[in-house]
């Protein structure tokens, strides 16, 4: 029986060698391309979604290095948005089906909501149905109307996210486990099934009520929101948060950055970066977006998800351009193969 108390530290990109998720979107110095569902804004009406799965098939062809899938278990509408609607890991399992290569990444599984052995569950599950392209992004939760729900306080979130990182990379230990945590305990059982390559990345959200330096040793990566996207100043003081966040990682080693940006990416590639509904929307042209992009890369970024719910142009259009004109200079990276089981 194997009893666990040190396996809750990230893991160096050494450790993700044969991870085909992780490989396709991260290397050092180096930023590749995602797309965050939905492609439509939902508001009211389920047949906005109609349509998305055949796109996210054109988008694994297209061979963009991953898909996201955010998770929101109540629309509370003075929050204003519902985020994708679908359950994140039922619709991941769903996604899976109907590509070959794409990394499948949440953008972020609460762990603050969830227990950890359901969501350990879901996740290695997926892991192994895709063949091992999961890639966890985590955080703690931003939306108050869902804690009273779960029967949780909202004001604890930040405590009960570390215990759940802490039970989660407990329970993807080889063997028979004994776990004791503030969140369950049991003793000489094992957990089942395992990840397809032995590990799922743990990408931390924000701050997740955690400090710089708990993301810096704890995390397998860790993903921000971008500061201001319609000028240069934005992307340099992102670089200084990544910088003093990679100051703090224990071994000195590598961990990947990601940020995110909803875009209304318009037909004239000359048009020039506008912000919109106060900051959280970037208008701009193909040339603007590839500029930003740049910045974003000589800042220490290493994938961008790129969201277009809010895009004025149909999603095959945007999809076609960013394929065409920008994916090409952020290409993925060519790890190992998606690793093929007849389940």
């Amino acid at each position: 029986m194997t009893t666990t108390t040190t396996t809750t530290k990230g893991a160096p990109f050494s450790a993700f060698h044969a991870h085909p998720g992780y490989r396709r979107m991260f290397a050092p110095d180096r930023l590749t391309l995602g797309i965050f569902l939905p492609l439509r804004f939902y508001a009211g009406d389920m047949r906005v979604l109609a349509g998305q799965a055949e796109l996210v098939e054109q988008i694994d062809r297209h061979d963009f290095a991953a898909v996201w899938v955010r998770d929101v278990p109540l629309f509370d509408p003075m929050f204003g948005d519902a985020g994708q609607v679908f359950d994140p890991f039922t619709y991941l399992a769903f996604l899976a089906a109907r590509t070959k290569t794409v990394a499948l990444v949440t953008g972020s599984a609460i762990f603050s909501l969830r227990h950890p052995l359901d969501l350990a569950k879901a996740s290695a599950t997926i892991d192994q149905l895709s063949g091992g392209r999961l890639v966890l992004g985590i955080a703690s939760g931003d939306r108050p109307i869902e804690f009273p729900a779960y029967g949780l306080e909202h004001a604890e979130r930040g405590e009960r996210f570390a215990q759940a990182v802490a039970y989660f990379r407990q329970l993807m230990q080889a063997g028979r486990l004994a776990i004791d945590s503030p969140l369950g305990r049991f003793d000489d059982a094992e957990f089942l099934p395992k990840p397809a390559t032995g590990a799922i990345p743990l990408i931390v959200t924000g701050s997740s009520g955690q400090s710089l330096a708990w993301i810096a040793e704890h995390s397998d990566g860790w993903l921000t929101y971008p500061d201001a996207t319609h000028n240069t100043q934005g992307p340099q003081r992102l670089a200084e948060k990544i910088r003093a966040w990679r100051a703090l990682i224990p071994d000195g080693g590598f961990r990947p950055h990601m940020t995110n940006e909803w875009l209304d990416l318009v037909d004239d590639p000359d048009h020039p970066r506008t912000p919109q509904q106060g900051g959280y929307v970037l208008r701009t042209g193909r040339k603007g977006l590839i500029a930003l992009l740049e910045e974003w890369q000589a800042a220490g970024v290493n994938h961008a998800a790129l969201g277009m719910q809010f895009s004025r142009r149909p999603a095959v259009e945007v999809i076609q351009e960013l394929a065409e004109d920008v994916l090409p200079l952020f290409p993925t990276h060519q790890g190992p193969s998606t690793i093929a089981a007849a389940w």
